[in-house]
């Protein structure tokens, strides 16, 4: 496996960038967080992903995430998208 080193972090050659766009406030924080915690936002990232599920890995990757699985089954796997703006409706009016 080659790598690069861009400032004091190693990517490995199957590694990619990734942009995500989120308030100025949000990076603050994560950023803060990071430091506290002796990591990266990266890492961060990295790590938040990996827990929400393994891509590609056996069943669903989201499906273990809490949030998913709550949700999970609200609403039929073959429902029209009439159904799912009328269930929208019902549920927040």
């Amino acid at each position: 496996m080659s790598a690069v080193r861009a400032g004091t972090i190693l990517y490995s050659m199957d590694e990619t960038k990734l942009t995500v766009r989120i308030s100025r406030e949000t990076l603050a924080r994560a950023k803060q967080y990071a430091h506290e915690h002796d990591t990266t936002v990266t890492r961060l990232v990295v790590t938040h992903l990996e827990r929400v599920g393994h891509l590609g890995a056996g069943d669903d990757a989201l499906t273990s995430a809490k949030g998913t699985r709550r949700l999970a089954g609200s609403l039929s796997q073959d429902a029209s998208e009439d159904e799912y703006r009328d269930y929208l409706r019902r549920k927040y009016g």
